[in-house]
């Protein structure tokens, strides 16, 4: 199903259905494709918002996982969303973490599936080679536990994206932004909810990474998907809405009055 992008000022987004916000936010290589199951699953019970990350258009000083993190700021309050379950993959993820440590006041729930914070394999000194489909094919198939997964059509998304010399280096920006951005010590003042959902054959965010964030988060619970690489909501989508969607519905249960 092919969704509208809307745009108010200088934010382009979809937004999806009615109910409390579910708000997705994309890795470096995202597009609305990752997430495609996933609006069209809980869309009929929650108002799903993807903000597109202006991943290449800021200007190079502000290419940065914190640039990123005041755009979704600046969105939130435009759009005046409150009591948001948070949910992002890869460096979506992080771009959620430090968003909920600045301001945790609209966040109801974090859900991080293969976040950046801790650690992650990048894609090599070289990467991204321009010009070079192949190298570019294989990195993009290591994503994902089965190679298949990695259509020509997404191959040829990523390929078209790191054939263009000024995205390259803000790719390059990005990448280092996240890796000189680790949250290690301040994860601990994270207070709410949160859910891991994590490929057990995650090769960019290995899953004792997954393990790391369950430790240091102190109100979180982590779920490994078994022959799922880095993006299980694209590779196991049924199995991920089915632990997303159980997790949310807790969280909507009152809580027992104290006798």
């Amino acid at each position: 199903m092919e969704y509208k992008i809307k745009q108010t000022d200088k934010f382009r987004y979809i937004e999806e259905g009615e109910g409390e916000t579910l708000m997705l936010l994309h890795g470096l290589f995202g597009a609305l494709s990752n997430f495609k199951d996933l609006i069209e699953y809980f869309r009929t019970k929650y108002k799903v918002v993807v903000p597109m990350l202006p991943l290449f258009d800021l200007d190079i000083f502000h290419t940065t996982v914190g640039g990123l993190e005041k755009h979704v700021q600046k969105f939130i309050e435009l759009k005046g969303y409150n009591n948001i379950h948070l949910l992002g993959n890869s460096l979506g993820g992080h771009v959620a973490l430090v968003h909920i440590l600045k301001h945790p006041e609209r966040i109801k729930s974090l859900i991080l599936t293969g976040s950046s914070g801790l650690f992650e394999n990048g894609m090599g000194d070289s990467y991204p080679k321009r010009g070079d489909y192949e190298y570019i094919k294989k990195k993009t198939q290591v994503t994902f536990y089965d190679p298949a997964t990695a259509t020509k059509e997404l191959v040829d998304e990523v390929y078209a994206i790191t054939n263009n010399r000024i995205t390259v280096i803000k790719i390059i920006a990005l990448a280092k932004s996240a890796i000189r951005n680790n949250l290690n010590e301040e994860l601990n003042q994270i207070k709410q909810p949160t859910l891991l959902i994590w490929g057990n054959n995650d090769a960019v965010t290995p899953p004792f990474v997954a393990k790391e964030f369950n430790r240091l988060i102190p109100n979180s619970e982590l779920y490994f998907i078994d022959k799922c690489g880095h993006a299980p909501m694209m590779e196991v989508p049924a199995e991920f809405n089915r632990i997303l969607e159980q997790f949310l519905s807790r969280l909507k249960q009152p809580v027992a009055a104290i006798v």
